[in-house]
């Protein structure tokens, strides 16, 4: 690999990735492959310092390679190209601003096994798109949390989006508000063009009802800290019940109370949403998780950590399956954990659990829960996970306490084919505390997928419930949909 003089005078380090793909058709870049792709896409990876403008360093794909070494891919044609990861995260997002990039080069014939070494050059500087310009009616939020700064020893931001409802400027109301946090992989910019836009234009047609939504940012340099108090990523819950929200109901007419205000989320935000509710049960007034991340660790993605040995197999030997599309598992834990740490150490979905779950270590980083090659599972560690963060347990062991200011407050909504099996944890988790008296409120959309549970309106169901609960007896209805031909 060499770097190309045209890009800077300046040393470069950070972690060489090489893809190989047999995929024929032409591409601009190569990203790892997932759930039925992953058989197509090798790479390889190298950590290296102080590269030079012009200099050349060699890797040997042997080393560090996804799914095997290099050198036992069949021989056949493909494609190649290398990336710098420059700021160490491309496990949460493989390809962000200031990374480099060689061109994808046609390998024609290649044999793995043989051949000589390829020559890749870095030539251009990956640039994601310009976020688009925040539009009317809603405003950046970037607030310097004391608790987090503290922590850090340097200022820490929260940021994201304040959306406000048709009118706002011109009214004296006060509105419900609604915290709202994405997924694992996203990024703020993703914020105002999904979900920023989507609430501005659903309050404008009348979609949903008028209330102030707060998206928030939850990405950090480990992945996601799902605003849980972590001693990794330091104090979240904190930080948001204590600091943010006080601040934002100061600065905007928001209802300030509980009765007001509310939470969702998807995936690892439906987790953190779900999370934040039982953790600081009396400020919020309901939370609406969807697809949320490992509600009960008895299935953690078709693993018990409670009594489970190894991530990869059960004890049977069978494999461990995580991913599944149209009702077959494509990808299981161990190709998707190894493939991760491949791809580096930092912001991978399990590292990223690490970061929030985990006791620190002596090198100062998060204890890992299981060992990345062999799956086995460090029961010391994973029983501190299911003490501190199983949201079951602690809706079972804290009933008491806890059914008195959380009774009818959840909402768990999950597809029966979620891709990740994540429905498994909420049926566990509504065996569990059903019995206890919490009315909880389950939902499982049959035959639904992580990916299309909100098609038909969900989000639209998940307003109208809150705004229910804010304004009892309302008169408010969603204006009739008009239906539009096919373009």
């Amino acid at each position: 690999m060499t770097l190309d003089p045209a890009l800077g005078n300046t040393r470069v380090s950070g972690r060489l990735i090489v893809f190989i793909t047999d995929n024929p058709k032409p591409m601009n870049q190569i990203s790892p492959g997932f759930g039925d792709e992953l058989k197509h896409t090798w790479f390889a990876a190298k950590e290296i310092t102080d590269l030079t403008p012009g200099s050349t360093v060699e890797l040997d794909p042997d080393e560090i390679a996804f799914p095997a070494p290099l050198s036992q891919a069949p021989k056949g044609d493909y494609q190649a190209m290398a990336l710098l990861d420059v700021d160490h995260n491309a496990a949460y997002r493989t390809f962000t601003t200031g990374d480099l990039e060689s061109e994808v080069v046609p390998e024609k014939g290649l044999n793995p096994a043989e051949t000589q070494p390829v020559e890749l050059k870095l030539t251009r500087r990956f640039e994601e798109n310009k976020p688009a310009a925040i539009p009317k009616g809603a405003e950046a939020l970037d607030f310097v949390s004391p608790s987090l700064s503290k922590f850090w020893g340097r200022p820490m931001q929260m940021r994201g989006f304040v959306v406000l409802p048709p009118g706002y400027d011109t009214s004296k109301e006060r509105y419900p508000t609604v915290y709202v946090t994405h997924g694992f992989g996203a990024l703020l910019n993703n914020l105002l063009s999904g979900s920023v836009t989507s609430f501005l234009t659903k309050m404008a047609n009348g979609r949903i009802p008028p209330m102030i939504y707060v998206v928030l940012d939850e990405t950090c340099s480990g992945g996601t800290h799902e605003f849980a108090d972590s001693v990794n990523n330091g104090p979240w819950g904190q930080a948001l019940t204590t600091e943010l929200i006080p601040y934002l109901e100061k600065k905007y007419r928001m209802d300030a109370r509980p009765s007001g205000r509310f939470l969702t989320g998807h995936s690892s935000g439906g987790w953190a949403t779900m999370w934040v509710q039982v953790a600081y049960p009396t400020v919020f007034g309901g939370t609406w998780p969807t697809s949320p991340d490992p509600v009960d660790f008895r299935d953690f993605t078709n693993v018990d950590l409670t009594k489970d040995t190894n991530l990869y197999k059960k004890a049977d030997g069978t494999v461990n399956p995580l991913v599944r599309m149209d009702g077959k598992a494509v990808e299981t834990i161990k190709d998707y954990a190894q493939q991760e740490a491949v791809l580096g150490d930092y912001g991978g979905q399990f590292a990223s659990f690490e970061w929030v779950f985990s006791p620190r270590g002596a090198d100062g980083r998060p204890i890992p829960m299981f060992d990345r090659k062999t799956g086995e599972i460090n029961r010391n560690i994973a029983d501190d996970w299911e003490q501190k963060f199983d949201v079951s347990r602690k809706l079972r062991t804290n009933a008491k306490e806890l059914v008195p200011v959380l009774k009818g407050k959840i909402h768990v909504i999950v597809g029966t084919q979620d891709t990740f099996y994540l429905d498994g944890a909420v049926r566990l988790l509504e065996k569990e505390i059903q019995p206890l008296g919490y009315s909880a409120k389950f939902t499982f959309l049959e035959g639904r997928t992580h990916f299309d549970l909100y098609q038909g309106g969900l989000d639209e169901k998940i307003a109208k419930e809150m705004y229910d609960v804010a304004r009892p007896g309302n008169t408010w209805k969603a204006k009739a949909v008009q239906e539009h031909p096919a373009q």
